[in-house]
Order: C-alpha cells, then sequence, then structure tokens
C-alpha cells in the first residue's frame, strides 16, 4: 500500500515533467520558426527592385544629402545582418520602427487594425466549421443522388479563386440585391457583422468544401467499424450511436484539417481584405508591399506568422481532450 502511495506523486510528477518538455520543445520550435521566417522576409525585402528612399522623398529624391541623412537614419548604409540585428533588438524591446510611407509608430498602426482581421478570421472560422461539418455529415448520409450534389459543389468550391468567390458574391448580394456593403468595416459590433458577413463567406467557402470532404470520409469510415454495428444490432437509438461512436471518434481528423484550414484564413485574409476594402492587417500589408515600407512589412508578416504558428498549437491541445490517448504517447 505505501509502495501505490508513493507511486502515485511520481507518476504526477513525471506526467507534468513531460507535459512542460513538450511545451518547452513547443516554444523553442515557435522561436527558431519566427526567427528563420523574419531573416528571410528581410532579405527578400532588401533584394527587391525598388528603393524605399526614393519613394519616401518623392522630387527630392535627388538630393544627395537628403538621401545620405535618409540612409543613416533607417541604416540603409549598412550591411544587411547589421540592418536585420537592428530591427531585431528594436522589435525585442517592443519597438517596430516607424513606418515610412504613413509616418506613424507600426505598433499602432498594427493595433488599430488588428480588431478588424481577427473579427473577420472569427467569423470565417464560424462559417467554416459550421458549413463544412454540417455538408459533410449530410453528405455522408444522405442518398447517393444528394451526396452527387453536395460532392460537386464542394468540387466547384475548391476550384474556384477566392477572388472570383468575392466578385460573384459581390456582384450578387451587394449589386443586384443590395443586402450587403460593398466596402468598409462598419461601425458597432452589429455593423462589422453587417459588413463583414459577404468577407466572411467568401473567406470560408473553399475552406468550409475542404472540411466537408474530410468529414464525409471520416463519418463514413466509422460507420463501418465493427462496434457501431454491434451498438445498432443491440438495439441502440441510431441518433445515440451517431453522437457517441461515429461523430466522437471522427472529431479526430476533422480537428486536424479544421485547425490548418483555420490557420489558413489567416493568410487568406490578404485577399479578401482588399477586395472588399476592409481597413485590416492584410491590407495593411498589401499596401506596406507595394511600397516597400520595411518596418511594415516585416512586423505584419511576423504577426501572420505567429497567429498560425499559435493555432496549430492550440490544434495539438485540442488533440488531447478529445483522445485521450494522444496525451499517453498513442497508449490505450
Amino acid at each position: 500500500m505505501a509502495i501505490v502511495e508513493h507511486s502515485l506523486p511520481r507518476s504526477a510528477g513525471r506526467q507534468w515533467t513531460g507535459v512542460l518538455v513538450t511545451v518547452a520543445s513547443r516554444l523553442a520550435q515557435m522561436a527558431l520558426t519566427l526567427l528563420a521566417a523574419s531573416f528571410l522576409i528581410f532579405t527578400a525585402l532588401q533584394l527587391a527592385p525598388g528603393n524605399p528612399v526614393e519613394i519616401m522623398l518623392g522630387s527630392k529624391a535627388g538630393d544627395p544629402e537628403a538621401v545620405r541623412r535618409l540612409n543613416a537614419q533607417y541604416h540603409f548604409d549598412q550591411p544587411l545582418l547589421v540592418q536585420y540585428g537592428h530591427w531585431l533588438t528594436g522589435l525585442l524591446h517592443g519597438n517596430l520602427g516607424t513606418s515610412f510611407v504613413f509616418r506613424e509608430n507600426v505598433s499602432s498602426l498594427i493595433a488599430a487594425r488588428i480588431p478588424t482581421t481577427a473579427l473577420l478570421v472569427v467569423y470565417g472560422g464560424l462559417l467554416v466549421l459550421v458549413i463544412g461539418f454540417a455538408l459533410g455529415l449530410v453528405s455522408a448520409r444522405a442518398g447517393r443522388t444528394a451526396d452527387t450534389g453536395i460532392s460537386v459543389l464542394l468540387s466547384a468550391a475548391l476550384a474556384a479563386p477566392t477572388y472570383v468567390i468575392a466578385i460573384v458574391l459581390i456582384t450578387f448580394f451587394s449589386l443586384y440585391l443590395n443586402w450587403f456593403p460593398v466596402f468598409g468595416s462598419g461601425d458597432g459590433l452589429l455593423g462589422r457583422l453587417h459588413h463583414l458577413t459577404l468577407p466572411a463567406v467568401t473567406l470560408a467557402l473553399s475552406s468550409s468544401a475542404a472540411i466537408a470532404r474530410v468529414t464525409r470520409a471520416a463519418v463514413k469510415d466509422e460507420e463501418r467499424r465493427d462496434h457501431v454495428t454491434t451498438a445498432l444490432a443491440r438495439g441502440l437509438d441510431p441518433r445515440t450511436v451517431l453522437r457517441r461512436h461515429v461523430i466522437r471518434n471522427a472529431l479526430l481528423p476533422i480537428t486536424t484539417i479544421a485547425g490548418i484550414v483555420t490557420a489558413g484564413l489567416i493568410g487568406g485574409t490578404v485577399i479578401v481584405e482588399n477586395a472588399f476594402g476592409l481597413d485590416g492587417v492584410g491590407s495593411l500589408l498589401v499596401q506596406a508591399i507595394t511600397r516597400k515600407d520595411y518596418a511594415v512589412v516585416q512586423s505584419t508578416s511576423i504577426l501572420v506568422i505567429t497567429a498560425f504558428l499559435l493555432v496549430n498549437a492550440f490544434v495539438d491541445l485540442l488533440y488531447g481532450v478529445i483522445d485521450p490517448r494522444t496525451r499517453k504517447g498513442g497508449t490505450p
């Protein structure tokens, strides 16, 4: 009895140690990924054609003294690694620099646009999960005709480019039916939701198709399992069997694709925000790239990559909730 009493705390201690090691490993991987990504982006910006000093000076670009002063101010007259070191040091101290184009602190510039992008991603993500799961479940349990029809729609949604979907939705729902506004983010929560509905649907359509396909395959696979057949043969309520045995076991592959798709929505905001004239981080990134606004491009890119990594880490945590076996290295 004493052996059991002493072994429990040790077992709990080993579990917590494993959790801490896993978290530390994940944080280290994220840090290395961000460091490598930031350097690649910084290098690509430096090698891209165009001179930000000429863009800033405009008609005064021919003034050698003005050019020298700006090159010294933004460290453009120093080697690439030195410039990157200055930027990285500022980042670690919470200083993202000043926008060349907007003449504003980059932190303030991005902070003002995060709410629009965050609400768009959350709105689109909810649509993806609801529409994708519902279509996949209906397709898996419907007859052949309905299954074929849904599969055709899903294939069309997957094949259509995002900007084409945006044009179709704007033409039909904004210009023809006049149900939704074409541009802007709106005011207040209801106003913002109204303005972001078409962008969120645009963002969600192709991703919903991916979720639906995985859901359909996972549900059909689970329905063929022996324990499901046995449960139905014992006279259990089919809805209970569907909920407890089919859907629950199918959630792991669905969660996997949902995490990938949701993280992908963050990158998709770049196209959608520009198509609908939204004042989000994605549209800011495009403006900064076209004008070679180094500080803004670097900071917004790192923000997008960080959000992508955090979503993937959150999905990994969900694995342990959905299937406790994943917390024990796959042991039953």
